[in-house]
């Protein structure tokens, strides 16, 4: 029977799964953070490797008949490109395809192989698939595109406004003793200086946003960092979809990423106004499953498996962690 080697390659972490062709899920493992854009492309595919190699001792490559890998930092093309060749070099497999991690997210989470997908998580990003195969996406390069968000966006945010309180320059706002008691400091200067050399990673950064969203419901300046998280949420999906040629039917919009998932009450209230207000054909689904699902998914498309297999990968993950639920800030 042949395989999947399915791949979710997160900011935070990498998942890996070997799918039979009936859906049989044969074996699981997590790797590293893969990080193609700061680390390298011959780095991120390790991950990659040594993830397969722990989950399968004593298995040489090839690991699979078929890799589908939908991983971050894959956001242009030629990217995808360039660790599918890697891939290829590698010998894990003679059949492999890359792809950006949002087309997991919407294929794990949509009812059809089409529709629009937005993430939060660490970052921000969406995409959008048309019934005939059109495709919009997004550069995704953070503010050299334009982009704005996510969970280090949030903090980012929540962290100038409370140095510009405590220090004059803003409005007063809550965030000046949530920034002092996220990070143990007696003021946001020492947490800024703190930051600055070293002395805290800025991977804790992304620790600001559950305060920020706690006190958003009564703080004007909380509140308005939260508007603008919904507005750009929206906005993202709403152009993907347009682009696609979407907008003007029923579509389905799957929400991921530690951000989405969390379910803030204000948060998805505000999401849900926006997108009603601009796409009233569009249905939000908030995903139940990790995106590893989604790269299974495509594997099993590209075998054209039968339907009690698709069935099959879902039922044995569902209930399983999707990152970043039930915290805030998680990989994208």
């Amino acid at each position: 029977m042949r395989t999947v080697l399915a791949v979710d390659g997160g900011n935070s972490k990498t998942d890996v799964a070997l799918i039979a062709e009936d859906g049989e899920v044969l074996a699981v493992g997590r790797g590293a953070g893969f990080e193609p854009q700061s680390a390298g492309v011959p780095a991120a595919i390790d991950v990659i490797g040594e993830t397969a190699g722990r989950m399968l001792p004593g298995v040489p490559p090839p690991y699979a008949d078929h890799i589908a890998a939908y991983v971050a930092g894959a956001d242009l093309p030629i990217e995808e490109e360039r660790l599918r060749a890697e891939l290829l070099r590698r010998g894990y497999s003679r059949s492999v395809v890359v792809g950006n991690d949002t087309f997991a997210l919407l294929r794990s989470g949509s009812s059809a192989r089409w529709g629009a997908a937005v993430v939060c998580g660490a970052g921000i990003n969406a995409v959008a698939v048309a019934p005939d195969g059109r495709v919009a996406r997004f550069p995704a390069l953070g503010r050299l595109s334009g982009d704005w968000g996510g969970g280090y966006g949030l903090a980012e945010e929540a962290l100038w406004h409370a140095a510009r309180a405590e220090d004059g320059r803003g409005p007063a706002t809550g965030l000046t003793g949530a920034v002092a008691a996220a990070f143990g400091t007696r003021t946001v200067e020492e947490a800024v200086i703190a930051f600055h050399f070293g002395d805290l990673p800025m991977d804790r950064l992304h620790e600001l946003v559950a305060p920020l969203l706690a006190l958003a419901p009564a703080d004007p300046i909380a509140r308005g960092i939260v508007d603008r998280m919904a507005e750009e949420v929206a906005l993202l999906g709403t152009v993907a979809m347009r682009r696609a040629g979407l907008l003007e039917s029923r579509c389905e919009v799957v929400l991921g990423g530690g951000v989405l998932t969390a379910r803030d009450p204000l948060l998805t209230a505000l999401i849900e106004e926006r997108y009603a207000a601009a796409a009233p054909h569009a249905t939000l689904i908030v995903t139940e499953v990790p995106p590893i699902v989604g790269a299974a998914l495509y594997g099993l498309d590209h075998f054209g498996a039968p339907p009690a297999a698709y069935d099959r990968v879902r039922a044995r993950f569902v209930g399983q962690r999707v990152e970043g639920q039930g915290a805030i800030a998680g990989g994208r």
